[in-house]
């Protein structure tokens, strides 16, 4: 880690957990912004006429995944960006679920949500009790 090293600093662990975040949602909005269309066939869902939607969430995506790292690096200053990133693991999800009640997205999606969202909010709940238990109001 760089920046200031205190007996409250990230566990190895919680430091793994935001750089595997950051890795991941770096890819995932490049490939929501780059390969949409191969997105649209992996889904079975028809490509819209306007996909800039899917490209800004991608950018968006991209980065939450630049600030999972800021966050590795320095987390008693940047650890607002990871209570951002929980609640958009939070209510991205909840957004989907009327997605697949509806049809539009298969079921099976439910395991790129328990991999690219709801997996993550146990671990980023515990490194934001951390942070706040430094004294640092994320």
């Amino acid at each position: 880690m760089s920046g200031r090293v205190t007996e409250r600093s990230l566990d190895p662990w919680m430091v793994f957990v935001l750089r595997l975040a950051g890795t991941y949602n770096v890819l995932a909005g490049l490939s929501m912004v780059c390969f949409y269309h191969e997105g649209y066939q992996l889904l079975g869902v028809a490509k819209p006429q306007l996909v800039l939607p899917v490209q800004g969430m991608g950018v968006l995506v991209a980065l939450f995944g630049v600030g999972y790292h800021w966050v590795a690096s320095d987390p008693l200053r940047n650890g607002s960006i990871l209570v951002l990133g929980f609640w958009s693991k939070l209510l991205a999800p909840i957004l989907c679920i009327r997605f697949l009640l509806d049809g539009t997205l298969p079921w099976w999606f439910l395991v790129v949500l328990l991999f690219s969202d709801l997996g993550y909010l146990p671990f980023f709940y515990l490194i934001i009790r951390r942070l706040n238990g430094s004294g640092r109001t994320a």
